[in-house]
């Protein structure tokens, strides 16, 4: 069992995340660390951890706990990951795992010369559902990919969020343009070669709440737009030329519908769902990242790949500030 300590009392570790480890066949988690010694008892005892740490410094020097899970603001997922990493123990960091490519070069010679494991915590690619979509791309069920097209949006004004706060690293294209970018990548293992985009930011807290991006992968485009002052909606669509592919609930199912893949073959007049009832995409990351740090085989997403989806993140702000392509 990989014993898991929580760097924080962060609402996603509470409702996703702590619960899933808790759920998992072979991780457990044993302890719980806030900058209050109370918040964590009272975390810890809602979860039947048995211990709770007062300062994150205390539980990283513990030897009760072999990894951690960082949910904290994103503007501390760097500093937190080397020292974790420098303390010995592996890491598995909420997305984005940092705010410009250039800094992930820092987890990865923390991770090489602590011989860790440092994985970001992209759920949706240990999820039945995009697994379906890399399977069914890669047999040729719609032909040649010409055409993605993707969509995630919510609304969320709160200037006590830290999805508002600039400092944090709040911003629409951290939070949830790394979705459409990594489920593309994921599922057709390829590459961006360059994008064009547009980015409105708020006039009050001065993020990006708004992006419209197209991407050239070289062999297909890449469209998509996130906001986070839109109505809530999720969708990604792969368009071949025998068919097309629809992923309904591509990222959060569980608050946006049920988790279905539907194939439309036009070549040999078919249709098919699949549909993944109670997939338990957290879960599965939490076991194939215990699975891979015990010394097992397991899938999990590397930093190398990390870089690589945040040099397009990096590219489309860059992109958003002139006229025309800009190489990623």
């Amino acid at each position: 069992m990989l014993r898991f300590g929580i760097l924080s009392t962060a609402r996603i570790g509470q409702q996703a995340v702590i619960p899933a480890i808790q759920d998992a066949e072979n991780a457990v988690v044993t302890a719980i660390a806030s900058r209050d010694e109370a918040r964590a008892r009272a975390m810890a005892d809602r979860f039947s951890v048995p211990h709770a740490f007062g300062s994150y410094e205390a539980m990283l020097a513990s030897d009760l706990i072999d990894a951690v899970y960082i949910p904290l603001p994103t503007s501390q997922h760097v500093e937190w990951t080397v020292k974790a990493a420098d303390a010995g123990k592996h890491v598995l960091c909420e997305k984005p795992i940092a705010l410009k490519a250039d800094e992930i070069d820092q987890l990865i010679a923390a991770r090489d010369r602590n011989e860790v494991l440092i994985a970001e915590a992209f759920m949706i690619t240990y999820a039945p559902v995009w697994l379906k979509v890399r399977e069914l791309l890669a047999n040729g069920a719609i032909g040649r990919l010409r055409h993605v097209q993707g969509a995630f949006s919510y609304f969320n004004r709160d200037a006590s969020n830290m999805r508002n706060i600039p400092e944090l690293g709040g911003g629409g294209l951290p939070d949830i343009g790394v979705y459409p970018t990594m489920a593309t990548r994921f599922s057709t293992a390829k590459e961006p070669l360059r994008v064009q985009a547009t980015t409105e930011r708020d006039r009050d807290f001065g993020t990006d709440i708004y992006s419209s991006v197209k991407a050239d992968f070289g062999d297909f485009d890449l469209t998509f737009y996130i906001a986070t002052q839109l109505a809530a909606r999720q969708v990604m669509v792969f368009h071949g030329t025998d068919g097309f592919i629809e992923v309904k609930s591509p990222f959060n199912a569980d608050r946006y519908g049920a988790e279905e893949v539907e194939l439309t073959d036009q070549k040999h007049g078919r249709s098919e769902i699949f549909r993944f009832p109670d997939s338990r995409q957290y879960k599965r990351q939490a076991e194939a990242f215990a699975t891979r740090a015990l010394g097992g085989e397991a899938e999990v997403v590397s930093l190398e790949s990390s870089r690589l989806n945040q040099r397009f993140i990096d590219a489309v702000y860059r992109a958003s500030d002139k006229d025309g392509w800009e190489t990623v």
